[in-house]
C-alpha cells in the first residue's frame, strides 16, 4: 500500500495539489458545497491511478482541489462504499492520499437515515459517536503498522473541540444541529423493520452506509475528524413505508445548504 500511496500522491503533486489544509469528504446527493470553491484543479477519479472509481449515480467521482474561505482544501466529490464491491482498504484510500498530500483536518458529510424519532428528515445530527456495523476494520491488513499504531484509540474519534464550533456555529445562525451515534452497515439494501428496532436498542440515533471506516483510517492518521449527517428520512418501524430513493436525494439537497453553512463558517474559524 505504501507503493500506491507515493504513485498516487506524486501524480496528484504534479498536478498542482499542493499543501491542502483540510480534506473534504461528500456524501450522497451531497455536491452543492463545490459552487463555494475557488477550483484551482480537478480531477477525475478513474484518472487517478490506484484509486477506485464511483459506481454510484448520484456520486460525481471527482478529486477537487481549490480554496474555501481562504484555505486550501482537497474534496472528494463522491465516495465509495462497500455494497459497491470494494474493500475497506479501497473506501478508505483517498483519506490515506489526502493525508499524504498534507491535511490535517478532515471533515466528512452523508445522507443518513433517522433512528431517533426526535429527528425529523430535513435536519442536521453532528456525530458524536459511532456504532461499526460493516463487519470489519480498514486497519486489519498486513503491515498496517507502518503507516500508524495497530491498535489505534478510538475514544473520542470526533473531534470535541471542532463539535463544540459547530454547535456554536449552528446556534448563531438559528440551525437545529443534534446530536447522536451514526451506526454504518454495509447496505445496499434498507433496512427491515426489525433491523431499525435492533439499531434504536443498541443506541444509535441514525443509520447509514459509509463514514465510519473513513473515520477510523482518519483516527489512525492522527487527523482531526468531524462528521454531519443529512437526515434524509424518518426510520420508524411502526409507521414504515417504501423507501424512495429520489427523494432521499431531493431531500439531502434541499438540507445541504445548512451544513455548507456549518463547513463554510468553519473553515473560516480555523
Amino acid at each position: 500500500m505504501i507503493k500506491y500511496i507515493e504513485e498516487t500522491t506524486e501524480y496528484l503533486k504534479e498536478r498542482g495539489f499542493e499543501n491542502p489544509e483540510i480534506g473534504i469528504v461528500l456524501g450522497t446527493g451531497l455536491g452543492q458545497l463545490i459552487d463555494e470553491i475557488e477550483i484551482i484543479k480537478e480531477v477525475s477519479y478513474n484518472h487517478i491511478p490506484n484509486f477506485p472509481t464511483a459506481t454510484v449515480e448520484f456520486h460525481k467521482g471527482k478529486l477537487i482541489y481549490g480554496k474555501l474561505e481562504g484555505k486550501l482544501v482537497v474534496v472528494m466529490q463522491g465516495r465509495f462504499h462497500l455494497y459497491e464491491g470494494y474493500s475497506l482498504q479501497d473506501v478508505t484510500f483517498p483519506i490515506r492520499i489526502m493525508h499524504a498530500l498534507g491535511i490535517k483536518t478532515l471533515l466528512i458529510s452523508n445522507a443518513s437515515g433517522a433512528i431517533n424519532l426526535a429527528f425529523k428528515k430535513g435536519e442536521l445530527m453532528l456525530i458524536e459517536d459511532h456504532i461499526n456495523l460493516q463487519g470489519g476494520s480498514p486497519l486489519a491488513f498486513k503491515g498496517v503498522e507502518q503507516l500508524g499504531s495497530r491498535f489505534t484509540d478510538m475514544s473520542a474519534p470526533y473531534d470535541p473541540k471542532i463539535n463544540v464550533k459547530l454547535k456554536t456555529i449552528a446556534q448563531a445562525n438559528t440551525i437545529d444541529l443534534h446530536t447522536g451515534v451514526y451506526a454504518s452497515v454495509v447496505g445496499p439494501q434498507l433496512e427491515t423493520r426489525a433491523e431499525y428496532r435492533y439499531l434504536k436498542i443498541i443506541g444509535a440515533d441514525a443509520v447509514g452506509m459509509s463514514t465510519v471506516p473513513e473515520i477510523i483510517v482518519a483516527n489512525h492518521l492522527g487527523l482531526s475528524v468531524a462528521a454531519i449527517s443529512v437526515l434524509t428520512d424518518e426510520c420508524d418501524p411502526d409507521h414504515l413505508k417504501p423507501v424512495d430513493i429520489d427523494e432521499i436525494i431531493a431531500m439531502a439537497a434541499k438540507a445541504e445548504p445548512k451544513m455548507i453553512l456549518l463547513f463554510k463558517e468553519l473553515i473560516k474559524s480555523m
